[in-house]
This record gives structure tokens, sequence and C-alpha cells, in this order.
């Protein structure tokens, strides 16, 4: 993840639990997304994630039809099921997309983000998935070269650092 540190990253497993992430994540997410947390219910139970993600319902709808399509293909995953449906009936916009039957394998997704200090950010969200790894997502949050975003992430990565903040 260090070879990364110039741009936000999270690695996820099959349940979208969080396997590791980078300190710029934190940074422009607002959560400490530690390991072993999940990612899923950041986005659907922690507040700090629709006030900072500004296009939350297309990233969050994309998030329940990527895990729809999981609990499909781990018809036995307990685990991911009980998610699924604790979700399901906590939140009434899970439960609705959950119910359109939307089904989404892994793309790009565009995130734009309204960070406290450095706001607006725009990011391009590329997902990569190892052939040998296929319970593994590498999130990897790009930026086009030279936009606003891009010149104010070395800042921010730089508030992460022992002799930043």
């Amino acid at each position: 993840m260090h070879t990364l540190d110039h741009v936000p990253v999270l690695l996820l497993g099959h349940r979208g639990e969080v396997l590791a992430r980078n300190a710029l994540l934190t940074e422009i997410l607002g959560s400490p997304l530690e390991p072993g947390t999940s990612f899923v219910r950041y986005m659907f139970q922690d507040p700090i994630a629709r006030d900072r993600i500004v296009n939350w319902c297309d990233f969050a709808s994309a998030t329940v039809a990527t895990m729809r399509r999981e609990t499909a293909r781990r018809l036995h995953d307990h685990r991911l099921t009980a998610l699924m449906d604790e979700l399901r009936t906590t939140d009434r916009d899970v439960a609705r997309w959950w119910d359109d039957h939307t089904v989404r394998d892994y793309a790009s997704v565009n995130k734009r983000i309204q960070h406290p200090t450095a706001s607006p950010l725009s990011f391009n969200i590329e997902i990569v998935c190892a052939p040998h790894e296929p319970d593994q997502r590498l999130v990897v949050y790009t930026t086009e070269p030279d936009s606003p975003t891009a010149r104010v992430l070395p800042l921010l990565a730089s508030w992460n650092t022992p002799s930043g903040r």
C-alpha cells in the first residue's frame, strides 16, 4: 500500500471487508476504515459517507449491485447473507436497490468528494481483481493529470506523515 501513497487505495474482501488501506484514503473519506471493518457498513451506516460522497446515491447503488452479485456467487456464505439482510432491514435505500435486482460487476466508477478543507475532489475509481486472488479487490482512486484534485493530493498526503499535521 505504501507504494501507492500518492493516491487513496483500499483492498477489499468479497464481503466488502477492509483488508488494507492507506492513510490518504482515511483522509479523503473521513473515516478510519480499519482492517476488519466493513466498507459496506461505512457506506450505509456512517453519516460521514453520505456527507462526503457527493454522488453517494450512484456509488451506494453500485455497492448494493456489487454485493448482490457476490451473494449470488456465494449462496452458502451466511455472513454475507446476514450482512445484506441486516442492511436491507435497516436502510430503505439498500432495500430499494436490492429489490430492483440489479447485478454489477466490478467496474470503474466516478466518485466526487466534498472534503472539509480541500473540496471539491473528483476521482475515477478503478477496481482491480487479481486472477489468483478473486476474493480480493484493489480499489484505486485515480485522478486526471494536473486536475485540481491531483494538485491537492500531495498536500493531503503530507498531513499523514510524521512531520505533517
